[in-house]
């Protein structure tokens, strides 16, 4: 979900115990090199892109989006594959194919859609600002695919929610993030509470979604770049929402956010490992 989705952040939402953040010299990549390859990455990436989402559109007017699902893999992984990253999924075995859920994913750029899409075989109904339909080609896009718009700044609670319903109720799962906006220094932000309302009301299953390595990639404030990265997406057990009380929604959170922060902390750790005193 984009940012300012219902509800403000929930505050003091509880966070894991992770190492500190890596360093700004330890993230960075925005040499001259990885400048001078970004324009050909970017040339590629949109050359993509187009005439992709173009074939989609088609699609979507002739068979339905939740009928191309070989082809929305296929745009996906190859977006991602265009970047000069590696792609791998590590999916629990108890996400079942077959049942739909609310995909809750931590939120790093404009490609979080593509990078975590091929992991499982669901059809994922996308959540939108309203305001990103304006967009040229991608807003014509999200509409032909059914997104689901969210009012800027209005309580849109209750029509949102019928709207998911619907899509569940079609078998369709949902891919929202509940930070509600771009990570600034690649770290979980503090979640927002409307999202996990709405799982609890729908009493919908949540499957945390966590991306490593794409910050490393593409992060907000800068338009390069950067290949040579893995990108590994983490789909956990699901976490039950059915006939759970609203007094437990603080704990929801908290479980959600624990496991997230620490594929996170674990992932910057590996990477960056702490040298020995």
């Amino acid at each position: 979900m984009a940012s300012n989705p219902l509800e403000p952040p929930a505050t003091g939402t509880p966070a894991a115990s992770v190492e500190p953040p890596p360093t700004a010299a330890q993230l960075s990549r925005d040499t001259l090199w990885a400048t001078a390859l970004s324009v050909p990455l970017w040339a590629v990436g949109v050359a993509w892109l187009a005439p992709m989402m173009g074939l989609q559109m088609l699609m979507h007017r002739l068979v339905g989006p939740d009928r191309i699902q070989w082809l929305e893999r296929l745009y996906t992984r190859g977006q991602i594959a265009l970047t000069g990253s590696r792609w791998r999924a590590v999916v629990d075995p108890a996400v079942d194919p077959a049942r739909p859920y609310m995909f809750f994913q931590n939120h790093v750029n404009h490609l979080d859609h593509c990078s975590m899409y091929a992991a499982t075989p669901h059809f994922k109904q996308g959540v939108e600002l309203e305001d990103h339909f304006r967009y040229p080609v991608y807003g014509a896009f999200m509409r032909s695919r059914g997104t689901l718009p969210v009012r800027r700044g209005a309580r849109d609670f209750d029509r949102l929610r019928e709207q998911m319903r619907g899509e569940l109720a079609r078998g369709h799962s949902l891919l929202v993030f509940p930070e509600g906006t771009r990570t600034r220094t690649g770290q979980l932000g503090d979640f927002r509470t409307g999202v996990f309302r709405m799982a609890q009301e729908l009493g919908a299953p949540i499957v945390p979604v966590t991306v490593t390595g794409m910050y490393r990639v593409m992060r907000k404030g800068s338009l390069l770049i950067r290949p040579g990265h893995e990108v590994t997406v983490y789909c956990d057990a699901p976490i039950e929402t059915a006939h759970t009380q609203r007094a437990e929604l603080p704990r929801i959170m908290a479980q959600v956010h624990a496991l997230m922060a620490r594929r996170l902390a674990d992932y910057y750790l590996a990477s960056n490992p702490r040298p020995r005193s």
